[in-house]
């Protein structure tokens, strides 16, 4: 009977790790937790990177292949831990799930490297930055319709499109003001 109660033990001690370990990576190593603006804070971390890949001159493609592993990360993150936030939180859309605001503004700066070579990448950055928040909050079609998906994929979804159309417009930024 104590052995039962000690594999017990030991497993709900697995299970609390790894709601840690899934938190941890769906708030964005913390930044969801921010008590102000969370989605805000999550979305920064792909804007800085490609501000500073740009400043430092890195090659287009290799900004292109770190925005897509961000994509990547902020995508599996959402989708495979997120379940774990919203039995933690009893929320469908916990306000510390801030992984797809990571890869919803990594999808918005994915090309835009190829097309600003010689352009101000902290404008760049602003511009990408906020397009992508503007569209995450306002949520036009279809992205209000992607959050009825389930779990980590109705969460992620949206944010996705949001990058899309936010790349919309900074690819729109570049061609008429040259980034």
């Amino acid at each position: 009977m104590a052995a039962i109660r000690r594999i017990e033990l030991r497993d709900y001690r697995k299970t609390q790790e790894l709601m840690r370990i899934a938190r941890v990576f769906t708030s964005c190593f913390g930044l969801g937790m921010l008590p102000v603006a969370p989605g805000t804070w999550g979305s920064l971390p792909a804007a800085v990177i490609f501000v500073v890949l740009l400043w430092l001159g890195v090659p287009a493609v290799v900004i292109c292949l770190v925005m897509a592993g961000l994509v990547i990360l902020g995508s599996v993150s959402c989708v495979v831990f997120a379940p774990a936030a919203i039995e933690a939180t009893g929320k469908k859309d916990p306000g510390e799930v801030v992984a797809d605001e990571l890869a919803g503004q990594a999808v918005a700066f994915l090309a835009a490297s190829f097309f600003a070579a010689e352009s101000n990448g902290a404008i760049l950055g602003l511009v990408g930055f906020l397009a992508f928040r503007f569209f995450d909050i306002l949520k036009p079609p279809p992205c209000r319709q992607f959050e009825k998906l389930p779990a980590g994929f109705g969460i992620l979804a949206d944010d996705l499109m949001a990058g899309v159309y936010a790349a919309i417009v900074l690819h729109i930024y570049i061609y008429y003001f040259g980034g």
